[in-house]
């Protein structure tokens, strides 16, 4: 890669909110806490978030990160991701007799309620999502004979169901606020019937971040987006600053810009996914400062004060060990 001119971008420009939200704090902290309170290794099933970087650090103190919970050696911990996996993991780490920590987002656990109880009730459930993404595994999993997966309007309009005044909807809770806007239209129209939760099942980190990109696109001429490619929340925010009208670009750190997307660029947006932590913003930042971009402002447009308790079992063994301390 050619070496990076020192010329642009003069002005760099920080999309607040931005990074790690609640849950995948929560998650990240309950790997670090298991392993301060239990010692090495802590296996994790999945990667704990998705996040290249996270894994690797985590990796260097003692976790170990398996695919299945069925790699894990009888006997031993072992944490489940932020993502939150089926019922069947769950009673295949009982048969084996695995110490669990559940680190799922609270905010897929009451995806994976509403499952519950849609499926009781007798509903036909639509989810919308990613096949084969992690959280849809897991929530699909709560009702399998239930949830029919779609992901665009088109399969909307494909969707044939046994009782269409008995639907229901979810939703995968990082997919893109507009495009999900659309297929819900879609299925109401379809199905006047139907039912949802409450409240929206797209979190609120991941509709935040998405506002913050859709302002920081109409002030950049490129906007770069820090995440890992197997991040859906990265890879939306990537997609909305496009549409919004400014090249955009998924990188997993500075190390990753190409001097090709900075030529003519006066204003360099950042952002990052909801996974990647603040240390890898604070390099990219100052690879354009040493580059000689002095302005460096934040565009802020919403305020999160968004805190998750840790798991009951990591909660339970910090207070017992201050006890014996």
């Amino acid at each position: 890669m050619p070496s990076l001119a020192p010329t642009t971008p003069k002005r760099v420009l920080l999309a607040a909110p931005r990074g790690y939200c609640a849950g995948v704090d929560r998650a990240v902290q309950t790997v670090e806490r298991a392993l301060e309170l239990y010692g090495a290794p802590v296996y994790v099933r999945k990667e704990i978030v998705h996040n290249k970087h996270v894994v690797e650090e985590l990796s260097k103190r003692g976790a170990i990160f398996v695919e299945q919970e069925t790699e894990v050696p009888e006997g031993e911990m072992v944490v489940f991701s932020a993502h939150g996996v089926a019922p069947a993991v769950h009673d295949n780490a009982a048969a084996r007799r695995l110490r669990t920590i559940d680190a799922t987002c609270p905010l897929v656990t009451k995806v994976h309620v509403s499952a519950r109880r849609f499926a009781a009730e007798g509903y036909t459930i639509v989810m919308i999502g990613h096949e084969g993404h992690e959280e849809v595994e897991g929530t699909t999993g709560e009702a399998p004979n239930s949830i029919v997966l779609i992901e665009t309007v088109a399969e909307v309009e494909a969707l044939e169901v046994s009782d269409p005044e008995r639907v229901a909807f979810i939703t995968q809770t990082t997919l893109s606020v507009d495009e999900t806007a659309e297929v819900i239209a879609a299925l109401r129209a379809k199905f006047p019937s139907i039912v949802s939760s409450k409240s929206d099942d797209i979190c609120y980190a991941t509709t935040n971040r998405q506002i913050a990109v859709k302002q920081l696109a109409r002030e950049c001429e490129l906007v770069l987006v820090i995440g890992s490619t197997n991040s859906s929340n990265s890879n939306r925010l990537v997609e909305v600053a496009r549409e919004h009208g400014a090249d955009s670009y998924l990188i997993d750190n500075h190390t990753e810009v190409d001097e090709e997307w900075l030529e003519g660029v006066e204003t360099v947006g950042i952002t990052s996914g909801a996974s990647a932590p603040e240390e890898l913003v604070a390099r990219l930042v100052e690879l354009f400062r040493d580059r000689g971009a002095e302005d460096v402002s934040e565009l802020r447009t919403v305020h999160e004060d968004v805190r998750f308790m840790l798991p009951k079992e990591i909660r339970e063994a910090s207070a017992a060990a201050a006890t014996s301390a």
